[in-house]
């Protein structure tokens, strides 16, 4: 697995980690088992969030890393509704109890509502200050978010701004993440595969993919991850709850695509022109 420096944190983190959006609707052992194995072939980088099945997920990932906690590089979520500085604190330690841990390596505003920015930025300082997490960042900023962010802490602070990055959503490129390489803050792209309709239309895309998979022995999923990890700053997030296609997210952080390749696919999936962020 290739690893890569996380942001302004000085930690090296697994570029393919694992994502555990609406695991609650899976079943529990088998998803217990996908992060284990996951683990196991190195996506060390775990992430979820209070708000999956508010707390059932983050129980659920306790049990999974149980016993390994020290391998992991482990994210948490809060939710906007508890942005106040206090709720912030009291989400954390809510947060720490179900992950079974004393701390998260690092904890993010999910997105951004109506609460003051200082206030909640002020609150996760606190909780560096504290021990209680290594780092924090945000999710679902768009350009203007991140000024203002910086503006409040300061450079060198935010690790990361966790956003929707897939091979026909790619509205982060043009503005998102150029800004986040300039300040140094790892871009950590969740739903790789779209929320499971990977490739939601067949054609000349799905054609290039398997081509490419095809001469390397890989999976056009695997290649998909690839080019979605393609720059230092970018990491992929997938979820599963099957312990082979854990194992086979895990291995796309192996591959090695030549620049003819990732020009390829960069033309069969065309960003479009900058505009708003998207989230789901």
């Amino acid at each position: 697995m290739q690893l890569r420096g996380f942001g302004p944190t000085g930690r090296q983190v697994a570029a393919v980690g694992q994502g555990t959006w609406q695991m609650e609707e899976d079943d529990r052992a088998a998803c217990v088992r996908a992060l284990r194995a996951g683990l196991d072939a190195g996506a060390t980088h775990v992430d979820t969030a209070e708000l999956y099945g508010w707390g059932q997920v983050e129980e659920l990932v306790g049990e999974a890393i149980e016993g390994r906690r020290d391998e992991v590089f482990l994210v948490s979520k809060v939710h906007p509704r508890h942005a106040a500085r206090a709720d912030v604190l009291r989400a954390c330690e809510q947060s720490l109890r179900r992950l079974r841990t004393d701390r998260l390596d690092a904890y993010l505003l999910h997105w951004r509502e109506d609460h003051p920015l200082e206030d909640t930025l002020g609150a996760l300082e606190e909780l560096v200050r504290a021990g209680k997490i290594l780092a924090f960042g945000v999710s679902n900023f768009d350009v203007d978010d991140l000024e203002e962010a910086l503006r409040i802490v300061g450079p060198g602070r935010i690790a990361c701004n966790q956003v929707l990055h897939h091979l026909e959503e790619r509205a982060i490129e043009p503005a998102v993440l150029p800004w986040c390489k300039a300040h140094g803050v790892a871009v950590v792209g969740y739903s790789p595969f779209a929320v499971g309709r990977f490739l939601r239309r067949r054609g000349d895309g799905a054609q290039v993919l398997e081509e490419i998979a095809h001469a390397h022995g890989a999976t056009p999923r695997q290649v998909a991850l690839r080019f979605l990890t393609r720059d230092p700053s970018l990491f992929a997030i997938p979820k599963t709850c099957d312990a082979t296609h854990a194992q086979e997210n895990a291995a796309a952080g192996d591959l090695q695509l030549e620049e003819g390749e990732l020009a390829r696919i960069d033309a069969a999936f065309p960003r479009g022109p900058a505009r708003a962020l998207p989230m789901i």
